[in-house]
């Protein structure tokens, strides 16, 4: 988290910035604002679906009855009612990713290519969105990790530390996702 603050500082801070222009001598900034892809509303709407989805998995896999149920050898009704949760989250987070790669192509079209033609608030629209997405490549990781260790750990206390863990590093992508995004609005 502490990276994404310095990242919003690092944006606030090359906004400010200017440069003497030779003709004139006088200072001038270079930040022009970046039409943001309209999908990114779409992806924001599908990451914060996730998180929901996140959360009832969560809360499934500590829903008492199940538990007891399970400690008793009654079955396994808490890994049947968290794994289809888990597997949605899983599947929006790909959506939300395969979203941002076409907001990336979208803002090419534009004429602003990262390694080409780019301005410096595209560069930072291209590290914000890139380092996020990175992240959450990470909780999808994860979200696989965490649907296998629902078939291999045998104890639900287990289970449920997995799951648990898994979700908050999820809503805290999310969370801050939605702190980028604003930034990313509003902040230009």
């Amino acid at each position: 988290m502490m990276f994404f603050v310095v990242l919003v500082a690092l944006f606030y801070a090359r906004q400010s910035g200017t440069r003497m222009d030779a003709e004139t001598l006088r200072q001038v900034g270079d930040w022009h604002p970046v039409l943001l892809p309209k999908i990114l509303f779409l992806n924001t709407v599908i990451l914060l679906l996730s998180s929901v989805t996140m959360e009832v998995a969560r809360r499934r896999i500590f829903r008492e009855i199940d538990v007891l149920e399970e400690w008793l050898g009654l079955g396994h009704p808490a890994l049947r009612n968290t794994r289809p949760w888990l597997g949605g989250t899983l599947g929006l987070g790909v959506l939300f990713l395969i979203g941002q790669a076409a907001a990336w192509r979208q803002l090419t079209a534009q004429g602003f290519a990262f390694d080409r033609w780019a301005t410096p608030a595209s560069y930072f629209f291209y590290i914000i969105t890139g380092v996020h997405a990175a992240h959450l490549a990470v909780g999808i990781l994860a979200l696989l990790f965490c649907l296998s260790a629902l078939r291999w750990l045998k104890r639900v206390e287990s289970r449920q530390i997995a799951v648990d863990a898994t979700a908050w590093f999820w809503h805290a992508m999310g969370l801050a996702w939605m702190v980028l995004f604003a930034v990313l609005i509003f902040g230009q």
